[in-house]
């Protein structure tokens, strides 16, 4: 193929046309007409000697081939719209920037006030908006509307870039009278009691959930249910910080992220211990859009969040060691 013949629109086209999955969205979306783009769609097709986009009950869906091109062409894109793209240094101290962060209850406390603190240090005058993952879409990351999502990620689009931050265990918090929260903290004591149930992963508005299912349930039901058990759930909740305020009830347990328990490590009302089985560990990623890849001002914040991170870590390192001892893998 003769590159010099290739009329370069067609890849904008094919990029809108692949995450639309809509002639006249992606029309409107580029503000041409629906008939402009339709003749887009056939000269790609005549190009790459595919269908691409394929009508079926469900809309239009992309073929094998268009799959393997998104983000290949996602990518030469983001490369041409850095070579053209005016190169400004990014001032801390000056900038007014507005970042939007989509971030879980659980990164939010964790992680967030400590991100909070340093910009106030740096970047006095920019202003941090953080949303909730029911807040946003994957399309809000892709298109840089979003400047970084912070969550447990189940997947991820291939044409993310993505950071892990740290690798997180599990812990279980309890009212410091809770007679089970003795020595003798156990399988079966655990199976006895009452458990608050918390989750919020990846993106999106959440649903009801149905106790029965354990596959929604999580990776706690999911590792219990690997070794034959199911505990008693009697509260469901999405937020950590909830749970950990629920923990104080006299008889319940919430089985959380070691760092959301290291929160209430000087709370006299409530002990932290171990989970009596293995519970696969998992990795808190920052994600963000491959437009935003080179954008100084993006740089400048991913620096500080990984220097953040460490930060964490560092401080968090021997209250975790208790917990890490319990798994040695991933599984």
């Amino acid at each position: 193929m003769d590159i010099s013949r290739v009329d370069l629109n067609l890849l904008v086209y094919l990029d809108v046309l692949l995450r639309e999955r809509n002639v006249t969205k992606a029309a409107n979306h580029l503000g041409i007409t629906q008939p402009a783009m339709s003749n887009g769609l056939r000269r790609l097709r005549d190009l790459f000697g595919d269908p691409l986009l394929v009508r079926t009950s469900e809309g239009m869906t992309a073929t094998e081939r268009a799959t393997e091109l998104q983000p290949l062409v996602r990518g030469i894109l983001s490369d041409i719209e850095q070579a053209v793209q005016e190169k400004t240094p990014f001032s801390a101290g000056d900038s007014q920037r507005v970042f939007r962060i989509m971030a879980s209850d659980y990164a939010e406390s964790c992680l967030m006030p400590r991100v909070l603190r340093r910009i106030r240090q740096e970047a006095p005058n920019v202003t941090l908006d953080v949303l909730t993952p029911s807040d946003v879409s994957f399309l809000d990351v892709e298109q840089g509307r979003l400047d970084m999502a912070i969550n447990r990620f189940d997947k991820l689009p291939q044409s993310f870039h993505q950071k892990t931050l740290w690798t997180e265990y599990f812990a279980c918090l309890m009212n410091a009278g809770n007679p089970i929260a003795g020595d003798a903290f156990t399988l079966a004591s655990y199976l006895d009691a009452s458990h608050i149930w918390v989750s919020k992963t990846g993106f999106g508005v959440g649903v009801g959930v149905n106790p029965k299912d354990v596959q929604r349930l999580g990776w706690v039901d999911e590792a219990l249910a690997l070794i034959g058990h199911k505990r008693q759930i009697s509260v469901f909740t999405r937020h950590y910080q909830v749970a950990m305020l629920l923990a104080e009830q006299h008889d319940l347990i919430a089985t959380l992220p070691c760092r959301a328990a290291w929160l209430q490590k000087d709370n006299p009302n409530l002990v932290v211990k171990s989970p009596p089985f293995e519970i696969p560990p998992f990795e808190l990623k920052m994600a963000w859009s491959p437009l935003l890849q080179h954008n100084p001002d993006h740089q400048w914040l991913r620096r500080l969040i990984v220097e953040v991170a460490e930060e964490v870590d560092t401080e968090f390192a021997p209250f975790g060691r208790q917990f890490e001892g319990e798994i040695d893998s991933p599984g």
